[in-house]
């Protein structure tokens, strides 16, 4: 099935875009979300008359979100601390929701936290790096450094060992 898709969809195009997509997928997902429609001969005319303002809207995304990336690699390194153990781990982890707090704080920028990837979850000191989607095409990379602000004497260890005397 042919559709004209209304809003950016991940793996399957951009606002505008004429794609095909399996009639299920259309049926129960894209259109009743409103991310798409059917392409009739009126959509596609409609399309025709608004392709302009369309690409126009979609270059100052792109060009807001340079700039967001340009604002967000000035930071450098968001250093965080949590509760840690002797070995490093953390008591917890840091969440994403933590991240774009974070970024809020040191930029006054507001990060959906679905926009941040991170490679692996962030449950022990050290340094890590986090991928911020601000749009389709632009993604800006942050190091994100972890210390312990207190060090918590593992007392697991302990309790086994006492359980074995």
């Amino acid at each position: 099935m042919q559709v004209i898709l209304k809003k950016d969809v991940q793996n399957i195009g951009e606002v505008g875009d004429l794609v095909n997509v399996k009639d299920g997928y259309a049926r129960n997902y894209l259109i009743p979300n409103s991310l798409a429609e059917v392409a009739t001969k009126g959509a596609l005319a409609q399309r025709e008359r608004n392709i302009a303002r369309i690409k126009a809207k979609a270059e100052k995304l792109h060009q807001d979100a340079l700039v967001a990336k340009e604002e967000i690699e000035k930071i450098g390194v968001i250093s965080l601390s949590a509760k840690a153990g002797e070995s490093g781990k953390l008591f917890g982890t840091i969440t994403t929701k933590k991240l774009a707090e974070e970024l809020l704080a040191k930029c006054g920028m507001e990060i959906d936290k679905k926009s941040i990837i991170l490679d692996n979850p962030i449950n022990h000191i050290g340094n890590f790096v986090m991928t911020i989607k601000l749009s389709s095409k632009v993604k800006a990379q942050l190091n994100v450094e972890v210390t312990a602000s207190e060090t918590i004497k593992e007392v697991f260890e302990e309790a086994t060992e006492q359980e074995e005397a």
